[in-house]
């Protein structure tokens, strides 16, 4: 296990980039501590995948440096950075018996055979393959052939770090969930750092101690599930992060104050900032629905409601044509066309200048 520094890490993938746009990777400064669990999280092609082949080094960086516990590592080839990477396909020998595949990483490094017997069974047991170990691989579904190739990052003891491209992409939703519980339990028992490429952000919430989410190649936050929540620092992370995403509504300066006609909640206006765009982040868990004649700060009129099992998404409209979804498990007694109050906490009212959170104000 080690931990993983990334030094102004970037890469392009074209001989001579002539500006940042030219990279597929800008450079970015990270730390990942040894024996935890994080998620690279964001749409296709923003630079997430390129990463994970860094520091695997399938991809050597044009820029800054890799350290696996202080050592640089840049440009240490992959069979000498003791790395377990699962890709999103199942890579494995179909003509080989599941036992087989599973053993052959540690017959390759020369493991006792008694210690091979062992651990392929501990392995077979935890991915619940011990029914399919002397089974063709051949003769397996897409999402057993991925348990495969999981089980055969996970059953080397001696790695730095597995790094999951996608690998839960070809699996049922049912048997993702189950992996992803199974991979935090062996991160518990074992210590093991891990590291997930996912677009989704479910996925990456429910697995993953602390998440890196990407746009265009560009490090956009870093932080835990709940931080990223809470307090996205960007109008992107709002959107990307949370289902339905962030409301966002526009705010103007009234009075050396910033206020809308949709809601009676007002932020102080930062200064420097006067004809920047401001806008109001609230998430939609954050927003309470009350009858339209009890205490509030605005009314809506449902134009939707989906019903989600236990939770619904509301959709209202303001006074002022301003649209936005609340959360809530009340949906059941509600009804489009009805008029309801509405009431946020000033705390979970944020305030974003041109799709940045500011501190204070």
């Amino acid at each position: 296990m080690a931990e993983i520094v990334l030094e102004n890490l970037g890469h392009s993938y074209l001989t001579n980039p002539k500006d940042r746009t030219d990279f597929a990777l800008k450079p970015v400064n990270l730390t990942w501590q040894d024996g935890k669990t994080y998620a690279l999280l964001g749409p296709s092609g923003c630079g997430k995948t390129t990463m994970l082949n860094i520091i695997s080094g399938i991809v050597a960086p044009s820029h800054g440096r890799l350290l696996f516990d202080g050592q640089d590592v840049t440009q240490t080839p992959t069979v000498e950075r003791n790395i377990a990477q699962v890709f999103q396909f199942p890579v494995i020998y179909s003509t080989k018996t599941v036992r087989q595949n599973l053993a052959f990483p540690l017959e390759c490094r020369g493991v006792a055979p008694e210690r091979i017997k062992a651990r392929v069974a501990e392995v077979a047991t935890l991915l619940d393959l011990d029914y399919a170990l002397d089974m063709p691989a051949r003769r397996l579904s897409a999402d057993q052939k991925q348990l495969i190739s999981l089980g055969r990052g996970l059953v080397r003891e001696d790695v730095s770090a597995i790094l999951l491209d996608e690998p839960l992409t070809v699996i049922d939703p049912q048997m993702k969930f189950m992996l992803r519980r199974k991979l935090r339990e062996i991160n518990r028992e074992t210590g093991m750092t891990m590291i997930l490429v996912t677009h989704d952000q479910s996925e990456a919430m429910s697995f993953a101690d602390e998440i890196v989410v990407m746009k265009d190649g560009l490090l956009q936050q870093s932080g835990t599930p709940a931080e990223l929540f809470s307090r996205p620092q960007n109008d992107f992370v709002g959107y990307f992060i949370g289902s339905p995403p962030m409301n966002m509504i526009t705010l103007e300066p009234r009075d050396g104050a910033l206020g809308t006609g949709a809601l009676d909640l007002t932020k102080n206006l930062t200064i420097g900032t006067a004809g920047s765009r401001h806008q109001l982040g609230i998430r939609p868990e954050h927003v309470s629905l009350v009858a339209a004649d009890a205490e509030n700060i605005g009314v809506g009129t449902i134009k939707k409601i989906e019903h989600l099992g236990v939770d619904g998404v509301v959709t209202l409209q303001l006074a002022t044509g301003v649209v936005i979804k609340a959360k809530t498990r009340k949906h059941i007694e509600m009804r489009v066309g009805q008029t309801l109050g509405v009431n946020v906490r000033t705390d979970d009212a944020l305030l974003y200048v041109e799709g940045s959170l500011v501190h204070a104000g």
